[in-house]
Parts: structure tokens; sequence; C-alpha cells
């Protein structure tokens, strides 16, 4: 196999897209390390295992040599990205913006070599474009080109609002490809129109347009939506190793073969040997779950954060015997945290002197660990609480 084949079957893998794979050839053959854009908006204080598809690209792009920008949408952020939202996203303030910045700064060297990776902020030019410069670079792109995208034409068409701000979007966006010169440009698969803006505009500023390559979008814990936080469907990037690994075991068997291509570097002949033993009974399911979460929790805290994970899921799950279905409550975003109030809202106990009564009797445990105070309050991530021998409760704190 020659560099350039290899490039091509590493730059593949897992890809959705690829507008013009040709292009890219060419690009490839100049033999010149290429620049690499992705775009994060901070619109939420945590990076998550969604993003980290679009990360795991651009890891491979270091492997072969090539130079990443890591833009943090820190103007973009404040108008909302509109892509397959049904409404009007709300803005966010400049403060939002900033802080969670700080922590996609740290979080992305989680994979990234700090070496190869250039973090740069759109404000950095937008905030000198003038009255003018907004009009004219408003002028380069239709209406009815705008309404074109899939979002945009079903509200218009529901008779939904859409403001003219959210236009800006798709031009900013496509625009932070001409002053970064991008010259491959990756985003998910809702991403698309915006990506394809980015290639116009620099035809039209007389560059060679960028390379596009979409990604899937990655399915939350729960197999059906989109990882989100809002959702609480997700992995972020900076949870503790025991709720990484412990998350991970929770995925379904179909999801879990979605995840090794989405997030590890097992090629589709591995994943594909894997399910196929699966399926005959030479593998068991478990054993195959219990190798991506420690993968996945290795990748993010070391191999050192993956025993600690795995020795925690064993503690609580395994050794206890926990039934693999179990009642779940969140309680996140609630006033109220402690034992008390959860088990009694939960119907594991009556009252809550039942629950005081129970809890100096030691048969109270929340992760393997007896509980004696009645006013124990939950740390933040995933629990089990145990009452008795029969009564458990899966708790999102």
């Amino acid at each position: 196999m020659t560099d350039l084949q290899y490039s091509l079957e590493l730059i593949r893998r897992g890809s959705e897209e690829i507008i013009e794979e040709e292009e890219l050839l060419t690009k490839l053959k100049k033999q010149r390390p290429l620049r690499i854009k992705a775009g994060f908006d901070p619109t939420a204080p945590d990076l998550h295992l969604g993003h980290t598809v679009l990360i795991q690209k651009l890891k491979h792009f270091q492997q072969l040599g090539h130079d990443i920008l890591f833009l943090i949408g820190d103007f973009t952020g404040m108008i909302g990205d509109p892509s397959g939202k049904s409404e009007t996203r709300k803005a966010l303030t400049r403060e939002e913006v900033v802080q969670n910045a700080e922590t996609y700064k740290r979080q992305i060297f989680t994979m990234l070599d700090p070496d190869r990776t250039e973090i740069m902020f759109n404000s950095s030019w937008m905030n000198r474009f003038t009255a003018y410069d907004f009009v004219q670079l408003c002028s380069r792109y239709t209406v009815a080109r705008m309404l074109e995208r899939d979002d945009f034409h079903k509200r218009f068409t529901e008779n939904r609002s859409i403001s003219v701000h959210e236009f800006l979007y798709p031009l900013i966006q496509g625009y932070d490809s001409i002053e970064m010169r991008a010259d491959v440009e990756l985003g998910g698969t809702d991403q698309k129109f915006n990506l394809l803006v980015g290639r116009t505009l620099q035809r039209q500023e007389g560059m060679e347009p960028q390379v596009i390559l979409t990604m899937p979008i990655l399915e939350g814990l729960d197999g059906v939506q989109k990882m989100s936080k809002s959702l609480g469907n997700y992995v972020a990037i900076e949870d503790t190793p025991e709720d990484v690994y412990g998350k991970l075991m929770s995925v379904s068997d179909d999801l879990m073969y979605r995840y090794f291509q989405l997030l590890t570097d097992r090629n589709i002949h591995e994943v594909e040997a894997m399910q196929d033993k699966v399926r005959r009974g030479e593998l068991h399911p478990k054993a195959v779950k219990e190798d991506l979460a420690w993968e996945l929790t290795a990748k993010l805290h070391g191999q050192e954060g993956a025993r600690k994970g795995r020795e925690h899921f064993n503690r609580v799950f395994s050794r206890q015997e926990m039934p693999e279905e179990m009642p779940e409550m969140d309680i996140r975003g609630r006033g109220e945290t402690d034992l008390l109030e959860v088990a009694v809202q939960a119907g594991l106990c009556q009252s809550r002197g039942e629950v005081k009564r129970l809890c100096k009797q030691g048969a109270v445990s929340v992760d393997g660990e007896k509980v004696m105070d009645p006013g124990y309050s939950f740390d933040s991530g995933e629990h089990v609480l145990r009452i008795g021998k029969k009564r458990f409760l899966k708790v999102a704190a």
C-alpha cells in the first residue's frame, strides 16, 4: 500500500462523505501539511464523546502529518447554530461563551497533540467587522439559497419564525474558512450546508476551495437521540473514570459496535468480526462491551483510569449481583439530592422514618458502600442505591 493509499484509507474510515475526493487527492499529492479546520461553538461547558467523533478524525490527520486548526466559535456561539433547530436558538452571553471556551482548550488535548494544534477564535477577525463589512458579506449569498437548507425550508413552510441573524451563521462559518485558509473542513452531517458555504466563499475570494469531510452524528447512551448534555444521554470527556466506564457498560449491544467504529481506531473488518463471533455464540456481548468501556476510558484517563473504572463497576454491579435492569431517577438540577428524599420519592421506602431505620440497620448502600447517615447527599455522577436485598435504584445526580 502506498503512502497516498494509506492516507486515503485512514481519512475515509468512519467518515460519511468527502466533497470532493479527487480534490483531496490533489491536495495530498502536494506533499505539504494541509490546514485541517474543525469548529466548535462553546455552547456548553463540557465536550462529550459525540464531539470526539470529529476529534478522532482530527487525530488521524495529525498522524498523517497535517496541521489542525481547532476553531472555537466564540463569536458564532453568541448567534447560536440553527442547524437542525425547529426554532430560533437562544444566544449565549459573552461571559458564558468565554467561560466555556476555556474548558474546551483544556479538554481537547486529552486526544490531540498540542504541538500540531492551533487554537483559533473567530472573534479575533469578526470583532473587526464594520457594519459595511457585514453588508458586503450578506451580499455574497441569496435568501433563496439559504432557504434550500432543510431546517430553514421546513420552518419557512410551517410558518415558524426565522430570525435574520440566523442567516449570518453559515456566512460567518464560511468566512472563517477564508481567514483560516482551510484546505479541509470537518463537520457533522448536519453541518453540510454550512461547510458548502465555505467552499463558495473561498471560490469567490479566488482561493482553492476547501474539501469537506462529514462525520456521522453519534447517538447518545439511549441509542435513539443525538448525544447531548441537555438530554442527559452523554459521556463527558471530563467525567470520572468510574462514570465513563459505567456509562459505557450501559449501552445496548447494537450501539456498542457503532461506538467501536466511530470512537476507536478499530477498523470496520475487526468490528464486523466481533459481531460475527457474538452472533455465532463464540464471544459474549458483555466481553465486547467491557473492551469498549476499557478502551474509551483509557483514551480519556489512561490505563490507570480504566483500571479504576473497571474495578468500581465490578464492585458495584458484578459482585453485588445487581439486576441488569433497574428503575432510574434523574435528580440533576433539583434542589434536593439527599438520600431521604430520593428513597421516598422513588417509592423504595414508605416514609422518611423507614429510611432512617434501615440506615441504622446497615441495610442501605450507595455504590456498594454502606450508608449509615440518612442525611447522605449524592455526589454528581451515576450511582446505584440499594435498600435491603431487592430494592435498587440507579440515580443520576
